[in-house]
Formats: structure tokens, C-alpha cells, sequence
């Protein structure tokens, strides 16, 4: 990953103009952002250059059927620093939110991602990244998720979490997932630029397509799939319809509505909230 240069980011309270005419809950929550952008000056160890995202999900069978589909378009997984045998690696992800869901109502998301091999060692490495994703932008036709999203790398996921919630922040989420990145060769010219990630999740196994929407539409067709198979939804969506299929009871979604909610977890169960 290319080291950006931190000043590059740009988060909601260093817009021009973005305290003017908001109420004070609001600045608040600006403050908390500031002062969490010179934590992250501080901590951080490298920062993601990708200023925006574009993304769509396909959903599969299974993991089999998906690395099955993905080897005939002459895609491989790609080994990284905490991926097991085949680029294989898990994830346990926390939102961040403030006591009153000021940022899931404004469309906004922090999460810590804890990265580590899909079997745990005494001596296993781990990759932790912090991550701000802005509200979702408009796209043609609806068919693809549209989002600021800045990221960093941070050394430490306990004491990140501690520094969070020491800013008046609190973890309201957890979701876990098994995730190998795939890349088709060099000498397809049209998927430069597009980054492929199989996930494997308590709710289903999902491909998640990212980059340029050319070569997300040419990547899902080669895959089988057109536009109207697209899905925009963010995990936490995925998991709230799952459980009332599953007969899970659970809050109606709602901006600032952070109570309540399931963790998505491995085990066979739903783990409640207290």
C-alpha cells in the first residue's frame, strides 16, 4: 500500500463554512473529529490514497462457487501480510458512534478493523485500521454504493478502542467476517484499478467489487451477473434482514438508531445485546 501524505484527508469539520448554522450537538460531534484527526496524526503508520469508494456486492452460494466463478476469469488470490494458505484472512470490525447516533444519522460510519490470520497463533500478526466513510453519494441509476473513505493503519487496537471511547465515543456494532482479495492479471487492461474481495459472513458469502463502474460491470458480467443483481447494502443492513428471516427480533433501522442491534458473529447464534 502507497503511503499517503496525511493532510490530504479531508474530514466533515475541515469543509469551508461547516460550523456555521449547526446546532450544538453538532459541533460536538465536529470537535470530537477534530480532535480524533490529531490522534490519528500521532498514530497513524500509513494512510489509504483512495478518496472515494465505488463498490457493488454479489452474492454466491457459497465461498466454493464464488473461487470456483473467479478462477474461470483468471482471477488469484493475492497474499498479504496477516493472509493464511490461499490469501485467506479474518476480520472483526466495531463501529464507533456518538451516545445519540450522530453519525449513523448523518450517514456516516467509524469503524476499527482488526485483520489477523484465519487461524490464530502465539506469534500471529495482525493489521489494524481505522476507517471514516462518508455519506453515501449519489450514482447513475442506483446501481452502485458511493462514499468518502479515508483509512489509517494505526499500531494498536485496544488502545485506539480506549482512545475512542475517551472522546465520548462508544462501540454499538461488531460484525466478523473471513476475507480473501482477488486480482485479475495485468493483461487485462480494462480491470486496472479494480480490487475484488470474496467475504465469507455469518449472513452469506458476498463478492465485493470495487473501482472503476466499467470495470465492475465488466468484471460481473464476466462473473455471470448484470446490474439488477447488484447490492448496495452495507453489512449491518444484510445482517438486520437475515435475522427477521431467522425470526431474530430486532429494532427498525432508523437514523441514530444504534441500540439494540445483534453483534454478526460465527457460532450458530445471535449474540443479543445487553
Amino acid at each position: 500500500m502507497r503511503v499517503a501524505r496525511l493532510n490530504c484527508l479531508v474530514l466533515p469539520h475541515q469543509r469551508r463554512s461547516w460550523f456555521r448554522h449547526i446546532p450544538a450537538r453538532e459541533t460536538e460531534r465536529s470537535i470530537i473529529l477534530v480532535r480524533l484527526w490529531d490522534v490519528c496524526t500521532r498514530l497513524c503508520l500509513e494512510v489509504s490514497p483512495i478518496p472515494k469508494e465505488i463498490e457493488v456486492k454479489l452474492r454466491f452460494e457459497s465461498a466454493k462457487a464464488a473461487r470456483k466463478k473467479l478462477a474461470r476469469i483468471g482471477a488469484s488470490p493475492v497474499r498479504g501480510a496477516v493472509a493464511g494458505k490461499g490469501g485467506r484472512y479474518h476480520e472483526r470490525n466495531i463501529l464507533f458512534d456518538t451516545p445519540d447516533g450522530g453519525f449513523a444519522r448523518h450517514g456516516q460510519l467509524l469503524r476499527v478493523r482488526v485483520e489477523s490470520p484465519p487461524t490464530a497463533g502465539k506469534k500471529a500478526t495482525s493489521r489494524v485500521v481505522l476507517t471514516y466513510k462518508g455519506p453515501a453519494e449519489a450514482s447513475g441509476e442506483g446501481h452502485y454504493k458511493v462514499r468518502q473513505e479515508n483509512e489509517v493503519v494505526v499500531a494498536d487496537a485496544d488502545a485506539i478502542s480506549r482512545i475512542l471511547e475517551s472522546l465520548g465515543l462508544r462501540g454499538w456494532f461488531r460484525y466478523e467476517k473471513f476475507r480473501t482479495r482477488f486480482a485479475l492479471p495485468s493483461s487485462k487492461k480494462w480491470a486496472a484499478g479494480l480490487h475484488l474481495e470474496l467475504d465469507e459472513t455469518p449472513t452469506g458469502v458476498f463478492l465485493e467489487l470495487e473501482g472503476p463502474t466499467d470495470s465492475i460491470d465488466r468484471a460481473a458480467s464476466d462473473l455471470g451477473f448484470s446490474p439488477r443483481d447488484y447490492i448496495t447494502k452495507n453489512y449491518l443492513l444484510l445482517h438486520l434482514e437475515d435475522c427477521r428471516k431467522r425470526g431474530v427480533s430486532v429494532p427498525q433501522l432508523a437514523p441514530g438508531i444504534i441500540a439494540g442491534i445483534p453483534d454478526m458473529e460465527f457460532g450458530g447464534s445471535v449474540k443479543k445485546k445487553r
